[in-house]
Parts: C-alpha cells; structure tokens; sequence
C-alpha cells in the first residue's frame, strides 16, 4: 500500500501520556503547530462514568495494552529463547488509549533524591571507591536535582499534588499545592506504629485531590470521594489528576492541536543527523501515513521508546559483552516476583478495617531506609527503599488474603476467606533497582508483530543485590506488622528459593534511552535530546539511568517540562544541542 505524505507541522509527538501531554502542552501554549499520535482509541472523561467494575477493569485490564497484535519477549539469560508474554502480570500495567497509563494510575507523585541523579559518586562516597560490582553499570543523570527542582514543582502544582513534604527528601521551593488526604484509621495504625520504632511516616503525596483544585492552566479538579475504584480505573468524578483533565485539555483550548488516534507509529524518519518526521499506520484501515515535522518528540512507554529507536536505527544498540553502546542499556524496574512478594500481609482477628474504601495514592510512608538516611548494620545491598501502607480500595476479587497454610479451595478457604475480609493490612516496599550489565533489551530475532516488525526482547537476571534487599524489606515490613498489634504475619518465602524472572517485573521499568552527561554513556542529554539527532527529544521513564524507591511520574513530569523548555528553545532558532552548562 501506498505511503500518503501528509502537511508538515511544527512538532509531532508519539504517545499522549503524561510525557507526551506536558510537550504538547507547553508547546501549543507557545504557539507551535502539534500532531499528537496515539495508537490506542480515543477515551473522554464520560467514558468513565459509574464505571465501578473490578472484573472488567482489574481482572479483565480493559484500560491496558492488547498483547494480541505486539507484546515483546523474555529470558534471563543470553543463548536462552526468549518467550513472548501474551497475558498481562500482575504489575505490568502499560496502556495505550488516550492519556495512557496516565488515565488509570495510582495518582502517587514522587520526587527522586538528590542522591540518585549523583547516584555513581554519591554511592562511592558511603561505601567506598570499590563497592560498585564491576557488572554494575550505573551513572549520574547529568542533572543534579537543583537544577530539576523548579520542574518538579511545576508538575506537581500542575496535577495539585496533596500531601506533606518528606523530612528525609530533597528540599522544596514551595509546598504541595493542596493538603493531605484524609488519614484513615489503618493509615493511623501505621503512623503511630512507626513512630515508636523511631522513624518518620508522613502521607503520601498524591495527585487525588483533597479539596476542589484548580491548577495553574486553569483545568479544574473535584474533591475526592474516597470511591476506591481509582488504580487501574479511569476517574469518573474528575477528582484524579490525569493527561485527559489536565496538559491534554490545555492543549486543546489553544487551537494548536490535533490528537490522531489509531496511529501506530512504526519508524522515526530521518536524513543525516535531522529528524524529518515518522511513519504510522492508521490501524483500523492498514493504511500508511508520513507525518514531517520540523520537531520530533518520542513520548512512548520505556518499552516503546527503546523498540523504535532499534527499529529506526537511530543510536548505537547496547552490547552486554562489551558494554559499548547505549540503545537498550540499564533497563531496571520495581521488582516484585508473583510468588515472592516484597512486603508482609498481617492479620487482626480483634479489629475490622473500612478497607473498602480508598484512593489510589492514599497512603502513609516511611523514608528512613532510603540511600541517604539508610544507617542499619546488615543491609548487604546498595541504595535503599521506602515501606508503606496504601488504602487503595480492597475490592471483592482482587482482595483476598488468607493466612499461609489455609487450603486454597473448599470449606476451610471459604470461612478463611470471608473472616479476614477487612481484617488484614498488607504494609508494601518498593525496593530500588541497580542496573546490570547483563540486564538490557533488544530486537528479538524470531519473534515479530502484526506488521512483521521484530519485538522487543528484554534479557534480565536478578542478583544478591535485590535479593539481599528484598530479605531485608521483609524483615522490616513483620517488624511494623507486629507493633501495630498483627495476630497473625504471613511469613515470606526466601528470595534464594526462586529465580527472579522479567515476566513479573513490569512495575514501573525504566532505562532503554538513558539519560547522561556524555554520548559514551548515554542516548540523550539532560533537555531529553538525542546526542546525535539534535531535533529528537525521548521523553519518559526510558531516561532514568536507574529506578529509585519511589514512584517514577513526579520525576517523568518534571523531566518532560524541562525537555519542553529545551524543544521552545530549540525551536526558536537556536539550533545545536542544548548542553547545561556545569
């Protein structure tokens, strides 16, 4: 089939995410003519009204990508086949559809530390010049978190972030733009548990609101009603701060923007070191579309990022045996086997909790084992984690704890089941994640999609280093359990026992694209520009040269803002790359 070229424009942007929004935003604000392309359907806030349904949403993932026609491949290890995943995991919740994971995510918003964007020296620093493995490729950001503070709050003052500044993070020029959301009694539990252990719990910041916000483009917020379908479900009371009621619909108001949805893009196009625009495809019709632009913004998820960039043949494609190149290097993620959890479940046989009620980012966490802060003898691991609890909303079919040791089906199940209902709190980690050398994602040689096209293939094995880290949040997250009064505390398995494996590692993946101070190390520079194509920006978690213990959006909205300043600048006419200077 013929390829119809299409009008130039200013910019086009692949993906309508919160990276992609916050471009087209700002962008379109300045002036500038932007084609958004969304490979997924188009989705309006009344697509969610009275949708409260666990089985189509949670069970069913009617908000997440569709497999069927493009997923990708894993194996632990080189000369392995790998193995296309087919069915969604439990934490590999990537979307498409306008807003993508924007639409349907917890609404957390985190700030990183100033110790990860200088995480090689400052790791050097505590523990000594040696105590990075050899095989342990991580690197500073090539921006300090100074200089990426003032993004920061201007994501969170975008999605009326509430909540408590923590006293153990970086500082803020300004606080939240809303207060915390309300403290429930297990949230209560928790906090008070805590301080007698002598840390330091505040509420999570959330982008939820609080109280009726409106942010500084004018999009307006409604007061949170405590629902509970929040994670994993589209927000019908427009109370949950997603690309949809907030950077997309400031894009729209300024007659500046169009969205394409169905538009599968399938290469970045180029002549030289100039970017000329991309190829998609229209995927109702199978027909082809060259799309030029003077400007071109990738702002697809870490997976999709890297795949194109491989596709376009854009970038040199990382190599584990030599650790030259930069395409698909240092791929880490929240890490959370299926059969080994991080985190505890506790029981309570004299106290019922109102846990069916909640929001995605309600919550209380504690920041006391964090790189900076972390102290304990006997953490045989590098950097740190976070432990919380979060009342998200404990529906009927995803929510149903039992004790270990109880028959999994039948009449014991069944009075189990029902009598621990809102009688069990599960205090959750999110455990950092170091990258490896062996740790990256390719082409995959066998394995192709709809349009013949090779999948994405992701090699990556587990080490002492998470699963000494995993051991350890355990250990802490019983010790919480059992000063909040837990009758009973489900024991976790040793992480020796089972091999960790990528296909239930999805949680928040990053790298692939990663940012840096030098082409040497790293595909784009701290404006999210590629090295070596001046006008191509890669927006998203595919920047971060590694994963924190926190939640990646507050630092995926601060870094697109930052790489926004740098597109409007570049597009003023001061061409080259945009360097920072130290």
């Amino acid at each position: 089939m013929k390829t119809e070229k299409l009008p130039a424009t200013d910019v086009v942007i692949i993906g309508s995410g919160w990276a992609g929004g916050v471009a087209a935003a700002e962008l379109t604000k300045a002036g500038y003519q932007v084609v958004c392309l969304e490979r997924g359907a188009d989705r309006q806030r009344e697509d969610f009204y009275a949708s409260k349904d666990e089985l189509r949403y949670l069970a069913r993932h009617e908000l997440y990508k569709d497999l069927s026609g493009e997923t990708y491949t894993t194996r632990n290890r080189p000369g392995e086949e790998a193995i296309p995943l087919r069915r969604h995991q439990t934490d590999m919740l990537h979307d498409e559809g306008t807003g993508g994971t924007g639409v349907h995510w917890a609404g957390q918003t985190d700030r990183y530390l100033p110790f990860d964007f200088e995480v090689e020296q400052r790791l050097k620093k505590k523990h000594g010049e040696d105590s990075i493995p050899a095989d342990m490729t991580v690197q500073n950001w090539g921006i300090t978190y100074e200089e990426l503070e003032p993004y920061y709050d201007k994501f969170e003052k975008t999605v009326g972030v509430g909540g408590r500044q923590s006293s153990l993070g970086g500082k803020h020029s300004a606080a939240y733009p809303n207060p915390p959301m309300k403290e429930m009694p297990m949230m209560r539990l928790f906090r008070e548990a805590a301080e007698k252990l002598g840390y330091h719990p505040y509420p999570i910041p959330a982008a939820t609101m609080s109280e009726a916000y409106t942010n500084p483009d004018g999009e307006s917020l409604n007061s949170c009603v405590y629902c509970g379908f929040c994670s994993g479900y589209g927000c019908g009371y427009n109370a949950k701060a997603d690309p949809i009621n907030t950077v997309l619909a400031t894009a729209k108001k300024t007659g500046n923007f169009e969205l394409r949805n169905h538009a599968y893009v399938s290469r970045i196009l180029y002549e030289g070191n100039q970017a000329t625009g991309v190829l998609y495809i229209d995927t109702r019709t199978g027909k082809k579309y060259e799309q030029p632009a003077t400007l071109v913004v990738s702002a697809a998820f870490t997976f999709g990022n890297t795949r194109l960039l491989l596709l376009s043949g854009i970038g040199e494609p990382y190599q584990p045996e030599t650790k030259q190149g930069v395409i698909g290097k240092n791929i880490t993620a929240h890490y959370n086997n299926l059969s080994i959890k991080a985190g505890s479940v506790g029981f309570f046989d004299n106290q019922k909790f109102n846990s069916y009620v909640g929001a995605g980012g309600l919550g209380t966490v504690i920041d006391d084992f964090n790189p900076e802060h972390l102290q304990e003898q006997g953490a045989d691991f590098l950097h740190g984690f976070q432990l919380s609890i979060s009342q998200t909303g404990a529906g009927a079919i995803s929510s149903n704890e039992v004790p270990q040791n109880t028959p999994a089906w039948g009449t014991a199940f069944k009075k189990a089941s029902l009598y621990y209902t809102h009688r069990n709190l599960t205090v959750g980690t999110l455990n950092s994640c170091l990258p490896r050398a062996h740790n990256f994602m390719d082409l995959d040689p066998v394995y192709k999609d709809t349009f013949g096209d090779p999948l994405l293939r992701l090699t990556v094995r587990f080490t002492d280093q998470e699963r000494n880290m995993l051991r350890y949040t355990n250990e802490k997250s019983r010790e919480l359990l059992q000063e909040m009064g837990a009758d009973i505390i489900n024991a976790s398995e040793d992480p020796n026992h089972t091999e960790f494996s990528q296909f239930s590692v999805h949680n928040h993946t990053a790298g692939g694209v990663v940012m840096g101070a030098s082409p040497a190390t790293s595909a784009v520079n701290n404006f999210s520009q590629m090295w070596e194509m001046e006008n191509l920006f890669v927006i998203g978690a595919s920047s971060f040269p590694h994963t924190s213990c926190y939640n990646p959006t507050g630092t995926i909205g601060a870094l697109a803002y930052r790489a926004a300043e740098g597109m409007i600048h570049y597009l003023q006419g001061n061409a080259g790359l945009l360097i920072e200077s130290k």
